[in-house]
């Protein structure tokens, strides 16, 4: 209960907001209006909670934050390009706002695990 906010677990609430505004044009385009409205619940709650830990970071942390962004960005693009290099090779044109879908759900996880394999042990 007592963990201290730090500013790893920011940059993943922060590439979860982002997943979740990825997935917004998938759910528009194929109509699925109450999924919409549950995505943009569940991104609101994210951003409340993403702004609470902001709020207790101290000031060292929130120093380290910008690199951490700037990782996540080139995870987020990576993840674009390996899904768009995939479906590429392997499945037939899936549109547009599935692969962004697809591409950010891979830039989160690479930075995840980027951040899983950094971490002190």
């Amino acid at each position: 209960m007592g963990a201290q906010p730090t500013p790893e677990r920011l940059s993943l609430m922060l590439g979860l907001a982002l997943l979740m505004l990825s997935t917004i044009p998938r759910y528009l385009v194929g109509g699925h209006d109450n999924r919409f409205n549950l995505i943009l619940i569940a991104l609101l709650v994210v951003a409340g909670v993403a702004v609470a830990h902001w709020r207790m970071l101290e000031a060292e942390a929130r120093r380290r934050l910008p690199p951490l962004m700037g990782r996540l960005g080139v995870c987020m693009v990576a993840g674009l390009a390996g899904m768009g290099l995939y479906h590429a090779l392997f499945t037939d044109f899936i549109g547009w706002e599935l692969l962004i879908a697809h591409g950010a759900t891979l830039g989160l996880l690479l930075h995840a695990l980027g951040l899983w394999i950094k971490a002190p042990r």
